[in-house]
């Protein structure tokens, strides 16, 4: 499972223990994917055993769901969320070299442009 899969399956875990009775379309416009993506990643997590669809038929909406995660769910859910936490931690660390970087290539640039102005004040 690629790393994108990953954080979408860790992202419909997470917001369903929020929130098990999303609809499809609310829980494919809060992850940003489509509707299709969404169905394929909840029939995918029913298919493993992650989550259970309870259908409320006394309710006056007739395509009204919960999903539920089960405890192979929350499982899943919990390695999920360690393997995103260190995904997102070693991208933070590199965004940070980076900018830490490009600050010093700025500042060196600006200081280059002044000095080539023949002016001792940085160039802003």
């Amino acid at each position: 499972m690629t790393p994108l899969q990953e954080d979408t399956r860790f992202r419909v875990l997470r917001a369903l223990q929020d929130n098990p009775r999303l609809t499809q379309r609310e829980l494919s416009e809060r992850l940003g994917v489509s509707l299709g993506a969404t169905n394929f990643v909840l029939r995918a997590l029913m298919d493993k055993g992650a989550i259970k669809i309870r259908n409320f038929r006394g309710n006056t909406r007739k395509l009204s769901y919960a999903y539920i995660l089960t405890p192979h769910g929350l499982a899943e859910k919990a390695s999920l969320t360690a393997r995103f936490l260190a995904r997102k931690q070693k991208e933070y660390e590199s965004l940070k070299a980076e900018i830490e970087a490009v600050s010093k290539e700025l500042e060196h640039e600006t200081q280059s442009a002044a000095d080539a102005a023949g002016s001792s004040e940085p160039v802003v």
